[in-house]
């Protein structure tokens, strides 16, 4: 695999205080969940975490969704109910990250040296 080469993909939630964001592994499960909701959500979701960006969009510094954003926002604070809420009426967001070229690993070539410190 070429160093740094990946896609990320979330689903981003504009909601009317705050913006959420739910991480996804597989790309093509989501789609067919959206259609079968007999897909397990475990199948495609990275981790079932919440994060909210402070009104920043898909991009912002991302934090954990308190229990007080997720009342205020949604209504309720089971965690499965709101990803299910996110993933249907949020928006796909990919971001492709390009490679990057440079050693693999440094401590092969000898330039780290255990306790050393440079000044």
């Amino acid at each position: 695999m070429t160093k740094g080469e990946a896609t990320q993909t979330k689903v981003h939630y504009k909601g009317k205080e705050d913006d959420f964001i739910i991480f996804l592994d597989d790309l093509e499960t989501y789609k067919k969940w959206k259609s079968d909701k007999s897909v397990p959500m475990a199948h495609f979701i990275s981790a079932f975490k919440i994060f909210v960006t402070h009104k920043q969009g898909a991009q912002g510094q991302m934090d954990d969704a308190s229990k007080a954003t997720l009342e205020n926002e949604f209504g309720s604070t089971n965690e499965e109910e709101v990803i299910k809420k996110i993933l249907e009426s949020g928006s796909i967001q990919e971001a492709e990250f390009p490679e990057r070229q440079g050693p693999k690993n440094d401590a092969q070539r000898g330039s780290i040296v255990t306790g050393q410190v440079s000044r």
